[in-house]
């Protein structure tokens, strides 16, 4: 199933010009952009994934790397195909640097449907993963939609490559985000990935002055985005751009791909972690020996375990139902 897409225009020279993602991709009569997944057909650009779903699983909320946003909880995860990114150590590459096609194009879902299956999950909601879901922005918007009028919750788990004004829209139904902050360096962005940083950042703050709740992923690959300096300065925008109490997740690297040198030392990531901890209260470390910490949420104030995290089990500990300290009664950045 087809859908025609939002955010484009025709220019003179009978090119569909997409306005969705930075890359502005122009396409010619029966070209498709960079996502894979947008086609210019006879005068309009349709998105070629509306409705095809290539993975639904109910997921602990920690499992989307939000560990303020309803912990302990369960979601709805679901996915399509496409990307506007091209990284070399992309996990889920069999769906995100692939098109429909190559699947025999699956029976589409409509918005409804998926709207039934968050609600008989058992979980909040639905969250928008798995490949990069802003490429399937159609459907997204129109699924979060009715997720939201349910009264439900909308999770977007994205590299942030998105223009405003799509980006404003998804804002008014999305009630969380966790964003790929991929490096804090102009050329590794072009390099690494075909997009920029710039973008990235200006969708960042986007999110976090419009109140919407915001989590930051960070893979830490060794020999490309883990040099000191780049990093204390990632840390200090992130501090004074998007505000102290932002909750930075710290992944580790494991071969992937197209990318097979050796996993993050476990060095580098304590060493990056006592960085980013002397500005950031909300730190944790992820796909780590469970031995080596990272996970447990503290007061900011006295340092008192608040939420104990074992795997995706979570206890709250030293939390009030006020969302309170209860040994300092200060109030701890967690939506519950």
């Amino acid at each position: 199933m087809m859908q025609e897409a939002l955010h484009y225009a025709m220019n003179k020279k009978g090119e569909a010009e997409c306005l969705l993602c930075p890359h502005l991709c122009r396409m010619p009569p029966g070209h498709t952009g960079k996502c894979g997944v947008r086609r210019h057909i006879n005068g309009q650009l349709f998105s070629l994934n509306y409705g095809l779903i290539s993975a639904l699983c109910t997921d602990p909320i920690e499992k989307k790397s939000l560990y303020h946003f309803f912990p302990g909880h369960q979601i709805l995860s679901v996915g399509s195909f496409g990307c506007n990114f091209r990284c070399g150590w992309c996990q889920n590459a069999t769906i995100s640097q692939c098109c429909p096609d190559d699947f025999g194009r699956p029976e589409p879902t409509p918005p409804g449907v998926l709207l039934e299956s968050a609600g008989k999950s058992g979980g909040i909601g639905l969250a928008y993963t798995y490949n990069e879901p802003t490429v399937w922005f159609e459907y997204m918007l129109d699924s979060a939609r009715q997720i939201n009028d349910r009264g439900m919750k909308n999770v977007v788990v994205s590299n942030g490559y998105i223009n405003r004004e799509p980006l404003e829209e998804l804002m008014e139904v999305v009630h969380a985000f966790n964003i790929d902050l991929k490096a804090f360096d102009r050329s590794f962005y072009r390099r690494e990935t075909g997009g920029k940083l710039q973008p990235v950042k200006e969708s960042l703050k986007a999110i976090s002055r419009k109140g919407i709740h915001l989590e930051i992923t960070y893979l830490v690959i060794p020999g490309l985005n883990h040099d000191a300096l780049a990093f204390e300065g990632m840390i200090e925008w992130i501090q004074q751009e998007l505000g102290p109490e932002t909750i930075l997740h710290l992944s580790r690297y494991f071969p992937a791909r197209k990318m097979q040198q050796p996993p993050t030392p476990a060095e580098t990531m304590q060493e990056l972690y006592h960085t980013a901890r002397q500005r950031l209260p909300y730190v944790y470390l992820g796909n780590m020996p469970a031995s080596q910490g990272g996970t447990a949420t503290r007061c900011p104030d006295c340092e008192q375990l608040v939420i104990e995290r074992t795997g995706y089990r979570v206890s709250k500990l030293g939390m009030d139902a006020s969302g309170k300290c209860t040994g300092c009664s200060k109030s701890i950045c967690i939506m519950s």
